[in-house]
């Protein structure tokens, strides 16, 4: 056309661009249209619907936008069914506000909307879980006339699930069955999962039954919510007995159906339950996804049985004969013969499918993804074969797979625990040379290790090193100044400005100081770990019981006994429980100063209020010097007639 000089108009245009649509063929869609206008090309009204409606059903609303900047410019209008799919595609995009605003601006103006175009921006709100502004916008179409309809109740209902405000979702739903609408299918299955998750297994089973009794077939999806319920608190029977349930209405257990049993066999403990299901899915023509792999490698990595684990790996990433089990459609799990599937390829190629034949031909495999990887070397590295770990790293690199801050934390925690720091540290190195952005566990992993060759300094300087990578979080200035508080000892200074740059970013996790607490009692460094104990407890973030029982442990060593008491005490009141090395440590150092067996004495009442069995957490040394002070106390001889000669726990508690 052009090398006969004819001019090209809107319709050579929607010509083109209406396949490319079809094709989800974006970038060159958007390309033709800027080209349409530098040659002064005007598009018509079926151009910008076409876009609108393309861009919208891909989520880019920043096109949409543009697009709609354009048609103000053009003086066009855009039909009520197009600036519909507007809204839509801008909520769907997350831009709820510029399309409540340009609702605004339309509203009365050229249109008046219908309840259609109320309810694109009620479930956008409600998506976001912007309540307040969803109910101003229920209040508004009820005032325009309008009424809400199951559609409508079923995404505030959703919404509000979503957000764990389960009381208020029932609310909703009991309001709408008051008004006399019926749920139908999409809202049964959004109650059956909200009371799922919730626990109310009971409730979630009951309607169930009610969706059947009303003439409506549940399909898998809504089973697959209560089967993993009712795996989550260990009731594994009544979860097969509901798979069984599924084909019943004429469905089939999907791979999700039988990944979530899996799962729960694994986390049960019955992994060779869980191979079982495995090997019937497959029977039944049903492919495994790559969750339900993932799932069974990981309940067999966390059952020590490694070799099994990689066999399982291997015959994922070898994949299964397209031959033998492949669905024709999306949803569907019929097995298909060689001859059906030679069938099936012939008449896709002919009808000019052929991408479609090919995506079918490989789609009987899966693929391994970094997911996987990750639980292998997760695996090996607990078990110590940080050389098999390693030859994984390199082998999902060479799969065309990268490496994600998991694989690199996962790794360095390996290696740090096979002594070979040095390799860590490269490790490290290497991840940033490649350009990626470690996570904040593997800043922790490198902490942890750092800590326990007793480095903190180096740890201090890692996490500061973390919040200077944090998006807007260049403080190179302030890192240095931090590094020399606590390089020169003054650690309450350091932790203090630490604290006001991690409130600054709204991203604190105790984690770190955690970390430094015990990497400080680890180095003998007492008095500076009980500054960040100190120093936490002011700005009432909890300690967690770890660092506790590290801080005790080390006071008893140098003899503050005080001190540790008053840990001790901390520990207690926010009802931590710590280990019975630590209880009789404490115990014994007190019991056994001449000074301080009251505070001994006072702990051990304190304790037994709170639930604490002497005979359970107290050694023997620890009873037998607490009765030895008791049988020193004036009360104690004064009323010693009526008392029997006992010992340990009988003894103290008549004593008592």
């Amino acid at each position: 056309m052009r090398e006969l000089y004819c001019e090209f108009d809107a319709h050579t245009y929607n010509t083109i661009i209406k396949p490319l649509l079809q094709k989800e063929m974006y970038l060159l869609v958007f390309a033709l249209y800027n080209l349409m206008i530098k040659l002064n090309c005007c598009p018509d009204d079926y151009t910008y619907s076409l876009l609108i409606d393309g861009f919208c059903k891909c989520g880019r609303s920043d096109e949409v936008i543009e697009i709609l900047e354009d048609m103000d410019r053009s003086n066009i209008r855009p039909s009520m069914t197009a600036f519909t799919s507007i809204l839509s595609g801008l909520c769907q995009g997350k831009k709820v506000d510029y399309a409540y605003r340009l609702f605004n601006k339309v509203k009365g103006n050229w249109f008046q909307p219908d309840l259609i175009t109320y309810s694109v921006l009620l479930d956008g709100f409600c998506k976001l879980g912007r309540f307040d502004e969803a109910l101003a916008m229920v209040q508004l179409l009820e005032r325009d006339g309008f009424s809400l309809g199951v559609d409508n109740y079923s995404c505030i209902i959703d919404g509000l699930f979503r957000a764990r405000r389960y009381r208020e979702a029932f609310s909703w739903y009991t309001k709408m069955l008051k008004e006399g609408i019926m749920p139908d299918i999409v809202l049964y299955t959004i109650m059956i999962h909200g009371l799922s998750k919730e626990g109310r297994v009971g409730e979630a089973v009951k309607l169930l039954d009610e969706i059947v009794q009303s003439g409506l077939t549940p399909d898998a999806y809504c089973y697959n919510a209560v089967i993993k319920a009712f795996c989550d608190i260990g009731l594994l029977d009544r979860a097969l007995s509901l798979q069984l349930e599924i084909s019943e209405h004429g469905e089939f257990p999907n791979a999700c159906t039988y990944s979530i049993l899996i799962c729960g066999m694994c986390r049960n403990g019955l992994v060779e339950e869980a191979q079982q299901i495995f090997n019937q899915m497959e029977k039944l023509g049903c492919l495994p996804s790559i969750v339900t792999f993932n799932a069974l490698i990981s309940g067999l990595c966390k059952a020590g049985q490694l070799e099994e684990a990689r066999l399982m790996f291997c015959k994922m990433e070898i994949g299964k004969s397209p031959l033998l089990f492949l669905r024709l459609s999306q949803g569907s799990n019929r097995a298909v013969g060689s001859i059906g599937l030679r069938k099936t390829v012939e008449q896709m190629c002919e009808s000019g499918q052929i991408l479609n034949a090919y995506q079918l031909l490989i789609d009987s495999g899966v693929v391994p993804d970094i997911t996987t990887y990750n639980i292998l070397i997760n695996a090996y590295c607990k078990a110590g074969n940080v050389d098999r770990a390693l030859k994984l790293f390199e082998h999902l690199k060479l799969k065309g797979l990268s490496p994600d801050s998991v694989t690199y934390g996962t790794l360095i925690d390996g290696l740090y625990r096979a002594d070979k720091e040095v390799d860590a540290l490269k490790l490290y190195e290497q991840m940033l040379e490649k350009g990626g952005e470690p996570s904040c566990s593997v800043y922790k992993a490198l902490m942890t290790w750092l800590c326990r060759k007793q480095r903190v300094s180096l740890a201090f300087s890692v996490w500061l090193q973390y919040l200077n990578n944090l998006p807007g979080g260049r403080v190179d200035d302030l890192t240095k100044v931090l590094e020399g508080y606590f390089n020169e000892g003054q650690v309450e200074k350091a932790i203090r400005r630490l604290l006001e740059l991690d409130f600054k970013f709204k991203d604190f996790s105790l984690a770190p100081y955690t970390i430094l607490l015990i990497g400080l009692c680890q180095a003998n460094r007492v008095k500076e770990a009980l500054i960040i104990f100190s120093v936490l407890d002011e700005f009432n973030i909890n300690i967690n019981p770890p660092s506790c029982g590290h801080l005790i442990k080390c006071l008893c060593n140098i003899r503050r006994l005080d001190k540790a008491v008053d840990v001790f005490h901390y520990a207690l009141d926010k009802g931590f429980k710590l280990g019975r090395h630590i209880q009789n440590k404490l115990l014994l150092r007190l019991l056994s100063s001449p000074t301080d067996k009251e505070y001994a004495v006072a702990l051990v009442k304190r304790m037994e209020s709170l639930g604490y069995t002497l005979s359970r957490y107290h050694s023997k040394k620890v009873r037998s010097l607490l009765l030895q002070y008791w049988r020193q106390q004036p009360k104690y001889r004064k009323h010693q007639a009526g008392l029997p000669e006992t010992s340990g726990k009988q003894g103290l508690n008549s004593q008592k």
